[in-house]
This record gives C-alpha cells, sequence and structure tokens, in this order.
C-alpha cells in the first residue's frame, strides 16, 4: 500500500511537472527594422513665386520576410513653404544582397495626406524608390532615386533622389490567444523569456501652445498670444538605464481651426527620487509641425521639455510638463505645457531592476491598418462629397475584452488631401464565436481632426463605430466596421464603413 501511494505521488507530481512546461508560452522573434529617409521635392508653380523645394522626411518601420518587408511610415515636412504637410502610409519592398555587406533596396510606398495649401489634391500618392546600401555593424545607409505622384487631382509629381538611414530593431511576441494567461517567474526562470526586461512607458496628454510674437514672427496675427489646445501621446522606450529614446504626435482640438498637427522624436533622461515615487524628466525633440492656420514655415521644429511625475498606483503616474514648441531660428515660437497619465511597463523578459516583480501576464496588442470611407463629408466651401482615408489604429488590452485604443488617419481620396485625425477612447469586444473565427467589437473614439476644407470647427470629434474581426491567421484578422463621426462644433456629421488588416499578438507584463 505504501509502494503504491508513493507511485501515486510520482505519477500526479510528474503530470504537473509536465503539464507546467508545456504552459510555458512559446517567445517568437520577429525580425525588423526602423528607417529615417529624406527626399528633396520640387514644387510646382502654384500660388507661391520661386517655392523652394520641400524637405520631406519619413520615419517607418518595417517587418522583414526573408528578403521581403513590409510596414508602415509617416512623412513630415521639414524645409521649404509647407510646414504641416503630413502623410501616413504602408510600405513594401525587397533587399538583394550583392555581397555580404552591399545591397540593392527596391521599394514601394501608398499613402494619403497633405496640407499647409499644397497642390495635394485628394491626398493619395506613390512613392517607390531603386537604392543602393551598405551594411554597417549596427545600421546601414543607401540612397538613390525615388519618384512621388500625388496622383488624385494632385499637382505634386517630382523624381528625386532619397537618403537613407536604417537601424536593425527585432522584437519578441507570444500567440494573441494566449493574452490575459498569468505565468509565475519562478515558472518562467531558465527558460526563453529569462532575459533582460525592456523598459517602456506609453502616456496620453494634453498640452497647449502659447504662440508669442517676435520680430521675425510670421504667424497671422490673430494667432499671436493664442492658445492652442492638443491632444496626443507620447512612447518612450529606455536604451540605456536611465535614458531613454521618445516620440510624440499631438493635434489640435481647440483654439484655432482644426488642422494643427506636429510630430517629434528625441532623447530624454529620468531622474527619479522619493523612493521610485517621483521622476523629473529632461527631453529634447526634433521634429515637424503646422496646419491650422500656423506658420511654421518649412516646418521643422524642436521640442525641448521638462517633466515632473507622481505615482498615484503602482506603475501609473501622474506628468505635468513645461517646455517649448519652436523652430531653430524662432520665426515660430511657442511656449508648451499640459498634463498627461503615463503608464510604466518592463516586457518580454523576466530579468527586472524591481526586486518585487513575481508574476508575469501576457496582454494583447492590435495594430490595424484600413481605409475609411465617409459618406457626403460636409466641405467649408467646396460641394459636399465622399472622402476616403487612410488609418492607423493601435488597440491595447485591459482585459479580454477591454481595450483602450489610439488612432491617426490621413485623407487621401475626394478632395481632401490636407485632412487628418488623430482620436483615442476605448472598446469591448467579444470572446472569438461561429467556430472560432470572428469576435465582434464596438468602440468610442474621440480627439483632434481638421484640415482639407473638411468642416470640424476648431477639430473636436466623436467617432463611435461597431465591426466584426475575421481570423486568418495566428496573427492576422480581416476586419469590418461602421459607424458614425460627428464634429462637436463644425458641421461634419457623417456615417462611414472601413476595411482593413489586424495584426493581432501579445507581450510579456511583468507584474
Amino acid at each position: 500500500m505504501k509502494k503504491l501511494f508513493c507511485l501515486l505521488v510520482i505519477l500526479i507530481t510528474t503530470q504537473s511537472f509536465f503539464a507546467q512546461l508545456e504552459k510555458k508560452p512559446q517567445k517568437i522573434t520577429q525580425k525588423g527594422f526602423a528607417k529615417v529617409d529624406f527626399l528633396s521635392i520640387n514644387m510646382p508653380e502654384t500660388g507661391i513665386m520661386n517655392e523652394p523645394n520641400m524637405g520631406f522626411t519619413g520615419i517607418h518601420y518595417n517587418l522583414l520576410l526573408n528578403n521581403f518587408y513590409t510596414g508602415l511610415g509617416i512623412y513630415g515636412a521639414v524645409s521649404g513653404a509647407r510646414g504641416g504637410f503630413f502623410t501616413l502610409g504602408v510600405n513594401a519592398g525587397y533587399k538583394k544582397f550583392l555581397s555580404k555587406k552591399l545591397f540593392l533596396d527596391s521599394g514601394f510606398h501608398f499613402g494619403g495626406g497633405g496640407g499647409a495649401n499644397a497642390p495635394d489634391g485628394g491626398g493619395a500618392f506613390i512613392l517607390p524608390h531603386f537604392n543602393i546600401g551598405y551594411e554597417f555593424r549596427d545600421f546601414s545607409l543607401n540612397a538613390g532615386w525615388s519618384y512621388v505622384n500625388f496622383f488624385d487631382n494632385g499637382l505634386i509629381k517630382n523624381h528625386q533622389l532619397n537618403f537613407a538611414v536604417e537601424i536593425p530593431l527585432d522584437y519578441d511576441y507570444a500567440n494573441y490567444n494566449n493574452r490575459e494567461k498569468m505565468y509565475n517567474i519562478q515558472h518562467l526562470k531558465n527558460s526563453e523569456w529569462d532575459t533582460k526586461a525592456g523598459k517602456f512607458s506609453v502616456m496620453m496628454h494634453l498640452n497647449n501652445l502659447v504662440t508669442k510674437g517676435r520680430s521675425r514672427n510670421t504667424l497671422d496675427p490673430k494667432y499671436n498670444l493664442a492658445t492652442i489646445r492638443l491632444a496626443g501621446f507620447e512612447i518612450a522606450s529606455y536604451f540605456y538605464k536611465n535614458w531613454f529614446a521618445f516620440i510624440k504626435v499631438d493635434g489640435a482640438f481647440s483654439g484655432i481651426p482644426g488642422g494643427y498637427m506636429d510630430v517629434f522624436f528625441g532623447s530624454g533622461y529620468l531622474l527619479s527620487f522619493n523612493r521610485n515615487r517621483t521622476n523629473l524628466l529632461a527631453k529634447f525633440g526634433v521634429g515637424a509641425g503646422g496646419g491650422g492656420g500656423v506658420d511654421t514655415k518649412g516646418g521643422f521644429l524642436i521640442y525641448p521639455d521638462i517633466s515632473i511625475e507622481q505615482q498615484i498606483f503602482k506603475d501609473a503616474f501622474i506628468s505635468l510638463n513645461k517646455g517649448f514648441v519652436m523652430s531653430p531660428n524662432s520665426d515660430f515660437y511657442s511656449e508648451s505645457y499640459g498634463v498627461g497619465l503615463k503608464y510604466y511597463l518592463e516586457k518580454d523578459g523576466i530579468q527586472s531592476t524591481k526586486s518585487n516583480r513575481e508574476s508575469a501576464k501576457l496582454k494583447g496588442l492590435n495594430i490595424i491598418v484600413k481605409q475609411d470611407l465617409y459618406f457626403n463629408a460636409k466641405r467649408k466651401e467646396n460641394p459636399t462629397e465622399d472622402m476616403h482615408q487612410i488609418s492607423l489604429q493601435v488597440n491595447f488590452d485591459l482585459t479580454k475584452n477591454l481595450y483602450v485604443a489610439g488612432q491617426t488617419s490621413f485623407a487621401n481620396f475626394g478632395n481632401a488631401g490636407a485632412y487628418a485625425e488623430g482620436i483615442v477612447g476605448f472598446g469591448l469586444k467579444s470572446n472569438l464565436l461561429l467556430n472560432n473565427s470572428t469576435s465582434f467589437f464596438v468602440q468610442t473614439l474621440a480627439g483632434a481632426a481638421g484640415g482639407g476644407n473638411i468642416s470640424t470647427g476648431q477639430g473636436l470629434i466623436i467617432k463611435p463605430s461597431a465591426g466584426l474581426d475575421y481570423t486568418l491567421s495566428n496573427t492576422l484578422k480581416l476586419r469590418f466596421s461602421g459607424g458614425y463621426v460627428k464634429a462637436r462644433a463644425g458641421e461634419l456629421s457623417s456615417p462611414f464603413i472601413n476595411l482593413g488588416i489586424n495584426y493581432t499578438i501579445s507581450f510579456l507584463k511583468l507584474k
């Protein structure tokens, strides 16, 4: 009897041990790279005499699929006379190595956008390129021919050289179906997750720009000393101790006609005290901005800033900031101040700088690229007509069925090339239904929008919708939805539909 009891204990223990091993999530590494490129576009003769070339710079992220790649990119004007000209688009390309270091790169970008009273038509454009490059140890350089064409009744068409720098940037993920599963840190010891966790932060914020008059200031006098109210987000990645890199995006929703937008990327340093419950941050960024009647000349802006943060619970902090948004020669100059809600996370590894981490959870992330159709989008002056836009939405799952979302969109057909949106909100989604193939969702987003002669008043819109995701693979879903968009102080009030692709993954977050 005693031997039988011991045998049962061994069998149960062994079964439990192997069951726990099976529960460990598989860690998958996706190869990718970040890219910054620049081209100088010869502008057509329109309303500006002897208009200088528009310096056009882009920030991209691409997934590597053997020698092929695909991803997303956003462009903005940084020199010339079209500050506030922005676009969003998708990339596809192929790299062929001629030797261990030398390669050819042929690629294609399709997107939408415009602004700054440029002859962008509906906003749709193509940007193919053919480059030759060289791969160094930690980065690569390439340059070559490119062609830009705003083909939907736009006048911007030009061949030009382009220059680019690329940095390898891989990431780890797990199957999306494992989201919200909890794991003990000890259980993940000596597994592929037993590596140093990466530190990140995500912040939603409200900012204010107070424009200042200067002797060289070319702002419209009615915007001198105006307060431009902005809504946006900031994502930061810590790469060495307390040093971090960040990207920040804002759009105006009050204070001026809708349409102002800025995008910055840069670096900063965090000093923590008060038992890590209070942080002081210094940041410096460069980027592009303009629109909404605000003249930023070529669009290139700098952004020095100091912030103080106070912990409100666990990894969440309230942030107050004070800084400046200005062109280097102060043609455009404004003070910046605001408030934000920031969330810190350590991900994709179990080795933490904090000793109190005892468990980890897989959190779901959706990256959605879609094409919207607004029916009868009301204009300020031109006749009402349908408008199309390309849209990027990112969802972060708070629970298995509740998520927070951020979305940016740029018009690409329908004679509204300068129209853009930056909105945030929440959504609810069902579990998988219909033979585990389909989930349904409802969401409400709100934020800043304007430009392109669309009647959005000072820029605040609300956008409820509902739809479904149909599973194509472990990471891809087909998305279809419909809803309604309404401007708070404008005449835009339109039903809309969209169709897109939803890329779904989960990442390991320490708790």
